[in-house]
């Protein structure tokens, strides 16, 4: 009688594999095969002929993409599963298409093919400061595609921070790295009197304007073009936004900006960070703690900072207290810095 404990080499092979899903995914999003099905259950010949597409092809696609979940599979038909429904057919409002391009295109995947040669080396095989190098034209891909993935997280903050400030009163924000804007946008939405700098690569920020603009509030949304670490910041600000941006940086730059940030606050002012924050042991939660290897593929010294970490840079930069959000459904987290 087998052991059902013994080592067995199929975790090897799946991870071995695992680009097939990934792929997969990428075809079938290039193929609108998500929005072809709309909601209904067809057969492979009847997406064929949406698609334009081969049979057999379809046929093979939608049975992998039915043994990994985003299809459900009944007799000769298939459907979206819910998650797929909602955020891979483009007639949905949380259409991630431009995601899932974006987070594969071969500039972007292309920085895992030498993860040995990222080891050796210790940071990104790219050429100065990889992805961080000023002016990217990625960022400015990044900015269109990232909106749906970002919204929940954006809802989010514009909840926590306008929850108790008083809608007669001034509320001016920065928002650091604003990329698509979504952010300080969800913020300006729920006080009337939110006035929004977006500091980021002039061409980044023409994202966040048409952003402002789709929001109805381009009249409170100025841009402020430049680095965070270069530009002067201004002052009187109630809150900062540093949204996505200190994973990029080793802890003395961290803590660096931050010391830069406090400047620019009111007393009683709040810098308010979305990161990836994993748990001590730095394994745990998975996606969380797996994005240290995002950062060693694309940055010199990037990392997934813990929160005992980031406490301690906010600290070193004056900072009073920090306290820690977890967030329901996104992967990431919300630290609150008070000045």
């Amino acid at each position: 009688m087998s052991d059902p404990a013994a080592p067995t080499p199929e975790r090897i092979f799946q991870t071995t594999n695992a680009f097939q899903s990934s792929a997969a995914l990428e075809g079938a999003v290039e193929l609108g095969l998500f929005t072809a099905l709309g909601g209904e259950s067809r057969t492979a010949a009847s997406l064929a002929e949406a698609i334009g597409a081969a049979e057999r092809g379809v046929r093979i696609l939608c049975d992998f993409l039915s043994i990994g979940g985003l299809l459900e599979k009944e007799g000769m038909e298939y459907r979206s599963a819910p998650d797929a429904a909602m955020f891979l057919d483009e007639s949905s409002p949380a259409y991630m298409g431009p995601v899932v391009s974006f987070l594969l295109a071969p500039d972007l995947a292309g920085n895992y093919a030498d993860i040995a040669g990222l080891v050796r080396r210790g940071g990104t095989l790219l050429e100065g400061d990889g992805t961080m190098e000023p002016d990217n034209p990625l960022w400015v891909d990044f900015a269109r595609a990232m909106v749906p993935l970002m919204q929940p997280s954006a809802e989010f903050i514009g909840e926590l921070v306008t929850k108790d400030a008083d809608p007669e009163a001034p509320f001016k924000v920065l928002d650091i790295a604003a990329g698509h804007g979504i952010f300080g946008i969800q913020i300006a939405t729920r006080h009337p009197r939110a006035e929004i700098v977006a500091l980021d690569s002039p061409g980044v920020l023409e994202v966040a304007a048409e952003n402002a603009g789709r929001f109805g509030v381009s009249d409170r949304h100025t841009r402020l073009p430049g680095s965070a670490f270069d530009v002067e910041l201004g002052n009187g600000y109630d809150v900062v936004l540093l949204t996505n941006f200190f994973h990029h940086f080793d802890i003395p730059t961290c803590t660096d900006l931050m010391r830069k940030v406090r400047g620019a606050l009111n007393p009683g002012g709040r810098a308010v960070t979305l990161e990836f924050v994993p748990n001590e042991d730095r394994v745990t939660p998975p996606e969380q703690a797996s994005f240290s290897l995002v950062m060693l593929a694309t940055t010199p010294s990037g990392d997934a900072y813990t929160f005992d970490q980031y406490e301690g840079m906010f600290r070193e930069a004056g900072f009073e207290k920090s306290e820690l959000h977890r967030l329901q459904g996104p992967p990431q987290s919300v630290i609150v810095s008070t000045k």
